[in-house]
């Protein structure tokens, strides 16, 4: 026995709204667009450049009482992680530079600093200096990795379905991508490796949303071969609306749990994942399956058996 709790014959109609679904998509895009333009992203220390360090501890370290004392420094954004064993951890710092000083008289003040706060007993395994063009580099892999994953979904999606069905799937793809870097924009979030994670992490979410969408209107589209395409398509939307809130409600729990009690660093993780989840569901039922009505879909006895 399957669980409902949305009714199976609920009738809302999702097509007779798309006018305005659609609106409110374009204006997210836009201004996504125009924070971007205006204000960029703030970049991490991955992209922006700086030191990791890797250490090890005389025991196990205290590590939020730690990350605390470091921000006390105002040396810019700093990440402090564990490591391999109990009492090893990676810290990254933000490079910045101070008027009238030296770069290497600015990162060695900064590394003594860090190592006053630390204390003594510590072996220092690794000290490494990040530049910008690794930073640069970054940025180009990250944007390959988000390309190359919406290409492979558009192959996937046109092979399994028509491209009718890939185009509208990859459209609502680029909706969210584009949100979710919005997002990072305007309050401005940090924009590290996690962001890049957080990304493809809501693509993937919602392409599966679209899947179970599109396998249900695919479904009807062969059982019901006269009905009006626009009624077909909200039929699959009512049909699949209660699976869809099920898997969005049960992931979003998981997520707000760790975004209450996991603390900064996994709080700041999971929030754009909560976010992308929430936009990612909107748009395979109020974008992806509605623009199937201006793309000519085939119908009644052109659809293989």
């Amino acid at each position: 026995m399957s669980l409902h709790i949305i009714p199976y014959n609920t009738k809302i109609d999702f097509v007779g709204f798309r006018f305005v679904t659609f609106a409110v998509c374009l204006l997210v895009i836009v201004a996504s667009t125009i924070s971007f333009g205006v204000k960029g992203l703030n970049y991490g220390i991955d992209f922006r450049g700086g030191f990791i360090l890797e250490v090890r501890m005389p025991e196990k370290p205290d590590v939020p009482s730690l990350r605390a004392k470091i921000e006390q420094l105002h040396l810019g954004d700093a990440s402090l992680q564990d490591f391999g064993k109990d009492n090893t951890l990676l810290i990254r710092l933000e490079s910045h530079t101070e008027e009238g000083k030296e770069d290497a008289q600015v990162q060695a003040e900064t590394l003594e600093k860090v190592k006053n706060v630390l204390g003594a007993g510590v072996d220092y395994r690794k000290v490494e200096t990040i530049g910008p063009k690794v930073g640069g580099e970054l940025i180009r892999n990250a944007l390959n990795a988000i390309g190359l994953a919406l290409l492979a979904m558009l192959i996937y999606i046109a092979v399994r379905f028509e491209w009718q069905f890939a185009a509208c799937a990859v459209m609502a793809l680029l909706h969210d991508c584009v949100a979710i870097l919005g997002l990072f924009s305007l309050f401005p979030l940090e924009f590290n490796e996690n962001a890049i994670i957080a990304i493809l992490i809501t693509a993937g979410y919602s392409i599966n949303d679209t899947i179970v969408i599109f396998d249900r209107i695919r479904e009807n589209i062969r059982k019901y071969k006269k009905m009006d395409l626009g009624e077909l398509v909200n039929k699959s939307l009512n049909e699949t609306l209660s699976r869809t809130l099920l898997t969005a409600s049960t992931t979003l729990l998981a997520l707000l749990a760790l975004y209450i009690w996991g603390g900064k660093v996994i709080s700041t993780f999971t929030l754009p994942i909560i976010i992308g989840i929430l936009i990612g569901s909107f748009s395979s039922i109020c974008l992806a399956a509605p623009l199937l009505l201006y793309l000519r879909l085939k119908r009644g006895e052109e659809v293989a058996a």
